[in-house]
């Protein structure tokens, strides 16, 4: 928890988290050398629960603790329901959560122009926006949320920016998919989960912010049992204040080890892999006139529907609903569902280490089997 309870710890879990900023070309203000720096959390609803603290509090120091009422969370309708729990143990009123409707014309992405709004509606009644939840890779459908000029707008509004990049940060580690996260040098604080597909074993949430005084000023305590020389020099750093726990486990080592085990390039060809699998499934999706893919593939996420022959909504949302039970319930492949715009999707993530183009071959079999026995028995 503190330096001094393991040195090797803490200067680790510096080290690692400097490297892995530096193969997603951060910006140096989030390096330890800095003002800011990175920690390991267990999630990424830690994550953006400590960094929305800490904009809570420094907020609250400039307009005065008591307006707490008037502060004011942003974020798309697509963003993780990590943030609506981080804003109910923040003491965020609900009804002062903005998730922003999103829809297809965008590919389900933040609108500058519905964020800008809403902030405008909001100042003029007297609220203080405060905190801005950007996606790069939403959960539904990998959705890209505009950086840049949402970074603007945060920006010209005294508002803390974050960017949730917790399934799609990996892939930026590739040079061709590293534009998905310009704008986050303008970024208070970024997040990746090296868990979900940086063959990384679970708990290992990446939190880079740019001035660590924030987080400790929110989370430090100092009881006697803890001082120490080097805490009170400020000497060294104690990961004990950038977190919710007091006690924290040795993270670091396993995210060395997967950096020190196979380097960047087979890190990259292991991403690549897996979106040109994904593409693979797009291209038999596309082939069959009975489906469509639903939004436009960025990773390795297909978003994919059977097609109602009734033009009916409700029809095609029972239709694509009893397909994924069917396939499900076979075992031999696990797909996942969504809702778009009302439309039941199914989704068809490739991210596990063994999988081969002979898996998504087979899986589309099953996939246009079902598909057949279901439309037949219309």
């Amino acid at each position: 928890f503190s330096w001094i309870t393991s040195p090797a710890a803490t200067e680790l879990e510096m080290t690692v988290l400097d490297w892995l900023a530096k193969l997603l070309k951060l910006p140096d203000d989030f390096l330890s050398a800095g003002e800011g720096g990175g920690v390991i959390q267990g999630t990424a609803s830690e994550a953006v629960l400590v960094v929305l603290l800490a904009a809570r509090d420094k907020i609250l120091r400039r307009v005065g603790k008591n307006a707490l009422e008037k502060l004011v969370v942003y974020a798309s309708d697509q963003t993780h329901s990590a943030l609506q729990k981080a804003c109910q143990i923040g003491g965020i009123h609900p009804e002062n959560c903005r998730l922003l409707k999103t829809d297809s014309s965008i590919n389900y992405a933040l609108s500058p122009d519905v964020l800008g709004e809403a902030i405008a509606h909001d100042i003029s009644n007297g609220l203080i926006p405060f905190f801005l939840c950007a996606t790069v890779g939403t959960t539904s459908s990998t959705a890209v949320d505009p950086l840049l000029l949402l970074a603007k707008i945060a920006k010209s509004n005294g508002m803390w920016f974050h960017v949730d990049a917790a399934y799609a940060g990996s892939a930026c580690i590739c040079p061709e998919y590293r534009h998905h996260i310009d704008g986050v040098e303008e970024a208070d604080s970024f997040n990746m989960n090296a868990h979900k597909w940086f063959l990384t074993n679970f708990d290992c949430s990446a939190l880079w912010v740019k001035d660590r005084n924030a987080l400790v000023q929110s989370l430090s305590t100092n009881p006697e049992f803890l001082k120490n020389k080097a805490s009170q020099a400020n000497m060294v750093v104690d990961y004990k204040d950038w977190q919710i726990p007091l006690g924290r486990r040795f993270r670091s080592l396993k995210l060395w080890m997967v950096l020190r085990l196979y380097g960047i390039e087979n890190l990259q060809c292991y991403i690549r892999n897996h979106i040109n699998l994904a593409k693979h499934f797009e291209g038999l999706v596309a082939q069959d006139p009975r489906f469509e893919v639903v939004t436009p593939r960025i990773f390795s996420l297909v978003c994919f529907r059977l097609l109602s022959s009734q033009n009916n909504e409700d029809h095609g949302n029972k239709l694509n609903h009893d397909l994924l039970d069917v396939v499900n319930s076979m075992g031999k492949i696990f797909i996942s569902h969504t809702v778009l715009s009302g439309k039941y999707i199914l989704r068809f993530a490739v991210g596990a280490p063994l999988t081969e183009e002979r898996h998504v071959t087979a899986a589309w079999k099953v996939l246009q089997e079902e598909a057949s026995t279901l439309l037949g028995s219309l």
